[in-house]
């Protein structure tokens, strides 16, 4: 071999990579020249709206849950799909509605749409299989519409009031409740909606796969430790209520307002989270985990 034939080698070898690094540049720069407008405003709710602060954390451990299945994504072929382009195609028309229609919720789903439909066509269905819990883990960052949170949060705002006055009940405290206000002796407290526990429950059911995701290797009892997720936000969020009533009934007025208002938030999320250990250790007791080698 010449020297000149040496020095070619590389340069041949190479230019499958730079062709596909070439590609994937091109469709990075090109989504976000589309979906810039999306982006911001997602980005601005994420910053703004405290129901949805944990979207900041959902990209960067979606990329990590993928950066794991590195390996078998590399063992797998690249089989091109024209069902992806279909899937691509309909992304692009639920964008063009949600623009249209000014719904943010159908522009930011079409984006993880277009994510699927991209990788089904470019690299094939099976790729997209297993990727499917980091494409999934994607939708906990798109804020539920309007209308479906409204009818989210009047019920968990009833829930919270009544299990509040139960409480008070118990703790022999008189308590009169009307929908979600709660009536003391010497104040009358409401249960607005952000008080309602759609924070900690969206926080701590993302909270909750994520911690599913890193303890057990089985999908059941990871779908286990999220679905309780929702019952201990309930309870938790209830507790925080009954709380606050005991010391405004105590304390006054001002108890239920302020730095301890606050405070309580944070100690009602950790209160939940150490529930939601208790919940996984009881799901290994009851459920152990296969040892090594055993089938």
């Amino acid at each position: 071999m010449s020297v000149s034939e040496r020095a070619s080698t590389p340069t041949i070898a190479s230019s499958p990579n730079r062709a596909i690094l070439a590609s994937a540049s091109a469709l990075l720069l090109s989504f976000v020249l589309l979906y810039h407008p999306v982006l911001i405003k997602l980005v601005r709710d994420w910053a703004n709206d405290e129901n949805y602060s944990h979207g900041f954390l959902v990209i960067p451990l979606a990329f990590y849950f993928a950066w794991e299945r590195r390996a078998q994504l590399a063992a797998l072929p690249i089989q091109s799909s024209r069902t992806g382009l279909l899937v691509v195609i309909a992304s692009l028309a639920v964008l063009v509605a949600g623009i249209l229609g000014a719904e943010l919720f159908l522009s930011r789903m079409s984006m993880i749409g277009l994510l699927v439909g991209t990788l089904w066509f470019v690299l094939g269905a099976a790729h997209v299989r297993l990727l499917a819990f980091p494409l999934a883990f994607l939708l906990l960052m798109v804020p539920i519409p309007t209308i479906l949170f409204n009818q989210i949060t009047f019920p968990l705002q009833l829930l919270a009031s009544r299990f509040g006055e139960d409480s008070l009940r118990l703790c022999g405290i008189p308590v009169l409740r009307e929908g979600n206000v709660i009536v003391l002796a010497t104040t009358t407290l409401e249960v607005a909606e952000a008080c309602s526990g759609i924070r900690s429950l969206m926080s701590l059911l993302t909270l909750g796969i994520v911690y599913g995701y890193f303890v057990d290797k089985r999908p059941l009892v990871r779908a286990a430790i999220a679905l309780s997720t929702v019952p201990i936000a309930i309870v938790a969020n209830g507790l925080r209520v009954a709380g606050t009533g005991v010391a405004a009934h105590y304390f006054g007025a001002a108890a239920a307002s302020g730095f301890f208002h606050t405070f309580s938030g944070w100690l009602v999320f950790v209160l939940a989270f150490v529930i939601l250990l208790g919940v996984m250790r009881l799901l290994r007791m009851l459920f152990p985990p296969l040892e090594a080698g055993r089938l």
